[in-house]
């Protein structure tokens, strides 16, 4: 098996509802805002070669939304998920499987696309889209602190498409994804997001998706605004940590802009950031 990131490009959230209750003379330090308070950030997805499998994890924005969308996230950088796939010698058509945390735009609006005539399209025809049923249901009838989030356009054409399947909450890890070792549910910033753990190369590998956005994230305290529950967040984020310390994981950041992974240690005052790391260099 095979892991890489890859990234889909680079966008714009505000620097205070990312880092929640710290002070911005605290977190400016780590992400320096622009004069509009707008802090940059990743949006790097995983491929995982398994076999016949290949399988995505998240697949970012995508390129279907407008110019005024676009204008709100100020869209930017030269990296796009197909030209990462192709620096790999893939193309949409060859991902088997797609994976998504969770379905806010950022993580999932690259499944859909729009053609030339207006209509919209599985980006990867080819592909299984893996979701749970207890989210699913979350998106699609949206609160209206998310319902910016959860844009139908991303969501409605998987299942219609006749490509969504759920993964078994109940039955831990699905034999049909055996690429994971598990996956862990979190319910602190939407309902029932997924993150997936995995072995490689002698280490256990966590995909944080909105678990762990950055590397500056690690303190516990430190939780967006965008969460729907803080505190449960704090609470889920400490025991993943406590876990990762432990057993020297390596978690994969999908928001950081500059590191791709890092580790984390427990420290007399408490958990902190360890190393920072390429996932190609294990």
């Amino acid at each position: 098996m095979n892991i890489h990131t890859l990234d889909t490009g680079l966008f714009k959230l505000d620097g205070g509802a990312m880092f929640g209750v710290v002070p911005k003379s605290m977190w400016q330090k780590l992400n320096p805002p622009d004069a509009n308070n707008m802090c940059t950030w990743a949006m790097r997805c995983l491929l995982i070669e398994d076999g016949n499998r290949l399988l995505l994890i998240d697949n970012g924005i995508g390129e279907k939304q407008d110019e005024k969308f676009r204008g709100h996230f100020y869209l930017h950088g030269d990296d796009t998920l197909e030209k990462s796939l192709r620096k790999l010698g893939y193309t949409s058509t060859d991902i088997t499987d797609v994976f998504l945390t969770h379905l806010h735009f950022d993580h999932c609006g690259g499944s859909v696309q729009r053609r030339p005539d207006g209509a919209l399209q599985l980006a990867f025809p080819n592909a299984t889209h893996w979701s749970n049923e207890a989210h699913w249901n979350w998106a699609v009838t949206p609160n209206p602190r998310e319902k910016a989030s959860f844009l139908k356009e991303n969501i409605l054409p998987i299942q219609e498409s006749g490509h969504l399947k759920f993964v078994d909450l109940q039955g831990g890890v699905p034999h049909t994804l055996p690429q994971f070792r598990e996956i862990i549910m979190a319910d602190g910033h939407t309902e029932k997001m997924m993150v997936p753990v995995m072995e490689y190369k002698g280490r256990t590998l966590a995909f944080m998706a909105d678990l762990l956005p950055s590397a500056g994230h690690v303190p516990l305290p430190y939780v967006m605004s965008y969460d729907v529950r803080p505190l449960i967040t704090m609470t889920e984020k400490e025991a993943v940590l406590r876990r990762a310390a432990e057993e020297n994981w390596v978690l994969l950041l999908e928001h950081d802009p500059t590191h791709e992974a890092c580790t984390v240690q427990l420290t007399e005052k408490g958990l902190r950031l360890g190393d920072t790391l390429r996932l190609a260099d294990l």
